[in-house]
């Protein structure tokens, strides 16, 4: 798949992405690259975890591929995206650099956004929260949880490739079990109505997050969620369209329109 496929055929006001474990074999980074060639926005929330320094420390995985996503994103900040990296716990040495420009990348540890319709969002990676999922839901069952999680995305990966083998599509282990566990939709549950009493402290609408791999958007207690999922499972982002409106997008189904425009514009040409 060629990595721009039409010029800018997507244009949004802001997006929001998390999660891209760069470093990691579990990053999707030519679906990566394609929903980043593909786009265009006046805004760019680099939501956390885009690099991931904890993997790196056990094993450095750096196929060219993730350079050029770097490298994407640095030419749309020269160009004139307003560029905002909130690093996550993956790489938190960066929370360094708050209040301080990489090129010309801001940093912050968490940033507000208004859209367009006047609504004020907390933009923020969402581990600020993870003292008191241990309190909620016990340190060790925590702890379990992402040792487990970091085996079930390496089962993850080789059954992707077992079924593309097979011509079936990609289909999620990982977010099989959290949709299907009580202790898992516990855990997600916990962490949600944490991030939205996060929001009320910061006196705002909503809360813009990551950190869970786990995407979705809804109202809770007047706030709005939202929750802009990864890119080692769901390949999934948040966008502001021209008039406001915050929607999760997910890059399989924007290829789809990509492709299918290809071909009306291939039938109309024959």
């Amino acid at each position: 798949m060629s990595s721009k496929m039409h010029d800018n055929i997507f244009k949004y006001r802001s997006i929001w992405i998390s999660d891209t474990h760069l470093g990691t074999k579990y990053c999707h980074a030519d679906a990566l690259i394609d929903f980043l060639s593909n786009t265009e926005s006046e805004y760019l929330y680099l939501v956390g975890d885009i690099i991931d320094l904890w993997a790196m420390k056990k094993n450095v995985y750096w196929p060219e591929q993730h350079t050029q996503i770097l490298r994407i994103i640095q030419d749309k900040a020269n160009a004139g995206t307003k560029v905002i990296y909130t690093p996550g716990n993956h790489d938190s040495p960066l929370r360094s650099f708050s209040g301080k420009k990489i090129g010309n990348i801001q940093v912050n540890t968490h940033t507000k956004h208004t859209t367009l319709n006047g609504q004020s969002l907390l933009v923020i990676h969402g581990d600020q929260v993870d003292p008191m999922m241990h309190t909620h839901v016990g340190r060790w069952l925590h702890l379990a949880g992402d040792i487990g999680y970091d085996f079930i995305l390496f089962i993850n990966r080789h059954l992707g490739r077992i079924r593309k083998l097979l011509g079936l599509k990609y289909w999620s282990l990982a977010s099989f079990i959290k949709n299907n566990l009580k202790n898992a939709m516990r855990h997600i549950s916990t962490y949600e109505h944490l991030l939205v009493s996060l929001a009320k402290e910061h006196h705002v609408n909503g809360v813009v997050c990551g950190h869970i791999h786990y995407p979705n958007y809804q109202s809770i207690n007047e706030i709005k969620y939202f929750n802009t999922g990864d890119w080692v499972e769901h390949c999934t982002a948040l966008i502001e369209t021209e008039t406001g409106d915050i929607e999760l997008v997910k890059w399989s189904d924007m290829l789809e329109k990509i492709l299918s425009r290809a071909n009306t514009i291939k039938s109309i040409a024959a």
